[in-house]
């Protein structure tokens, strides 16, 4: 004959709150292992491209990778003559006229 079983007798578990502790501590330990894996992380990776792109451009420029040339330049502003962004301005011709 098959037993008959009451719905407390046939649950695989006891009722209440121990389930929710362990998703709570699981969760809590996922956190800390994703904080820890992302400080390790940053720590140890290498310079991006775009700022080695940017040490190198630098260091052909100006000689140095932190950006600064030597004092001794005649060029106070430390720009370029030939600097399309900061144009000449224009000389004025005999008349008037920009040339």
């Amino acid at each position: 004959m098959v037993e008959k079983l009451t719905p407390t007798e046939s649950r695989q578990g006891q009722r209440g709150k121990p389930v929710l502790y362990v998703l709570l501590g699981s969760l809590a330990l996922l956190a800390v292992a994703t904080i820890g894996l992302l400080t390790w992380n940053g720590a140890n990776s290498p310079k991006d491209w775009a700022s080695q792109s940017q040490d190198a451009s630098r260091k052909e420029i100006t000689g140095s990778v932190t950006g600064t040339s030597s004092p001794s330049s005649g060029n106070a502003t430390s720009v370029p003559s030939d600097n399309p962004a900061y144009p000449q301005p224009a000389q004025k011709g005999a008349n008037g006229e920009a040339k």
